[in-house]
């Protein structure tokens, strides 16, 4: 197996892992959040389909967009968790076909923008965009919880 075809299945592993965790959340569960100050559902989704983005758009793109504020402002305006999902989906596969696309060397080059994982190979997003996907499928299952419901096992179908 290549390097790109290891990426490529570390993300749609977490892709799918996301999605059976979330399987337990309908549309009218889109403006649940056990706080006032909390991302919604529908925004945590949308907060962990726009950090894909924001990974590989600091790796492979113009540099880390740092503007964390237009960024929260962006993803609180996602109120339907199908609009969120849909999102998380053209990230993920954005995000596949970026490292199935990429050279061994693009891959194994330093992250360019230096403000965020300096010194890092670009390909050291894949386990932040797993990592950062599974920190916010963990925050889902504990809004099923609060919601009375049993979230499912991610890893089995």
């Amino acid at each position: 197996m290549t390097i790109q075809e290891t990426l490529a299945t570390q993300l749609s592993n977490s892709l799918k892992f996301f999605r059976q965790t979330t399987s337990a959340f309908n549309e009218d569960d889109s403006g649940f959040r056990p706080d006032p100050e909390m991302f919604t559902v529908a925004g945590q989704v949308a907060h962990a389909a726009d950090t894909v983005d924001w990974f590989v758009e600091g790796a492979f793109g113009e540099g880390w967009d740092m503007d964390f504020e237009a960024i929260e402002a962006r993803i609180r305006k996602v109120e339907s968790l199908e609009q969120a999902n849909a999102w998380l989906a053209r990230a993920f596969y954005a995000a596949i076909r970026t490292v199935e696309w990429a050279s061994d060397d693009e891959l194994s080059a330093p992250v360019p923008d230096e403000r965020m994982m300096p010194g890092m190979p670009r390909a050291g997003i894949v386990n932040g965009i797993v990592d950062h996907t599974a920190h916010h499928r963990g925050s889902l299952a504990v809004y099923l919880r609060v919601m009375g419901r049993t979230p499912p096992m991610p890893y089995a179908e």
